[in-house]
């Protein structure tokens, strides 16, 4: 399994790891990707740089991760895109911690007044489930917001042992970039938005991959941890700054998602996506210098896939 790396504005030119394929930013703009001149440096989303080389690598499936995440066993021992799972929809917010032992604890993104709302009984029995998109847990130092780490104690443990849920159309729950895997149909989605709060842009990005996964009749899976966070030091109050546009907004947004009219079929990914981003930027939760971004985005895709 390759393991590449992004670099940055701030990241050394000569770092070097066995077994890495390191990318600084100079390396970077050598490649033939539009993405790789447009996108902001000093920014998040430059992880779409590495999605790219990676596609174009031949990767049937791309794990992503952070700097602060300790890979577990599983991490390296991804579900395939089709699987046996317990299974939920139609459910509305879902807090799927509460799935894995941890009602009291909610992921990053998820609407503070849905914390309330009752639990759904988890599933017992399983069927087969289309699942491009999978998110892991992490142990320990989970993903979770500002106000929980400011208000609650950490660590965190989840139930140990192997244990799958996914959520299908009508359920949401956010997911992130740190332990989360993409299996080829669904590569085009996992594009991060540049122009909004660098602590949305994985968010964001969740509920526009949930939303157009619902037309293929895809699924999210979760699963048990397979990382362990040791997380990096953090200016608190500043990440609460950060996230206020999610805790206003989080609702609002996969509100008007599900309401957005969108197209079936894995052809109509591109579409779809443009129609969502518009729709984010017409709300104003996006920047307008986005789509352009976007649109780099899904050519350097389509150049992948006629390759």
């Amino acid at each position: 399994m390759p393991f590449i790396a992004i670099g940055d504005a701030k990241s050394p030119g000569d770092f070097a790891l066995e077994g890495c394929d390191y990318h600084s930013l100079e390396r970077q703009r050598t490649l033939d990707f539009a993405t790789a001149v447009l996108a902001p440096t000093g920014h998040y989303a430059r992880k779409n740089i590495g999605y790219l080389v990676a596609m174009a690598g031949g990767a049937d499936h791309i794990v992503e991760t952070d700097d602060d995440n300790f890979p577990l066993a599983a991490f390296f021992e991804p579900l395939p895109e089709h699987c046996e799972t317990g299974v939920l929809a139609g459910t509305g917010w879902t807090n799927i911690y509460g799935a894995f032992g941890r009602s009291d604890v909610w992921p990053r993104g998820f609407p503070l007044d849905a914390l309330a709302g009752s639990q759904p009984v988890w599933p017992k029995d399983s069927c087969t489930v289309h699942a491009p998109i999978q998110q892991a847990l992490a142990q320990d130092n989970p993903d979770v917001d500002a106000i929980y780490r400011l208000t609650r104690a950490l660590p965190v443990a989840f139930d140990e042992g192997e244990r799958r849920i996914a959520l299908g159309k009508g359920s949401w729950c956010p997911f992130n970039s740190q332990a989360t895997v993409h299996h080829r149909p669904a590569f085009p989605l996992l594009y991060l938005p540049a122009h909004c709060s660098f602590r949305m842009t994985d968010i964001w990005r969740s509920f526009v991959a949930q939303r157009i996964a619902w037309e293929n009749g895809w699924h999210v899976l979760f699963r048990e941890p397979t990382v362990r966070q040791e997380r990096n030091e953090h200016d608190l109050m500043r990440d609460f700054a950060d996230e206020i546009p999610g805790y206003l907004a989080n609702r609002a947004i996969a509100t008007m998602l599900e309401q957005l009219p969108l197209e079936q079929g894995g052809a109509a990914i591109p579409t779809n996506l443009r129609r969502c981003y518009g729709a984010l930027i017409e709300a104003g939760h996006v920047g307008e210098a986005e789509m352009p971004l976007l649109d780099a985005w899904l050519d350097d895709c389509a150049g992948l896939s006629q390759g």
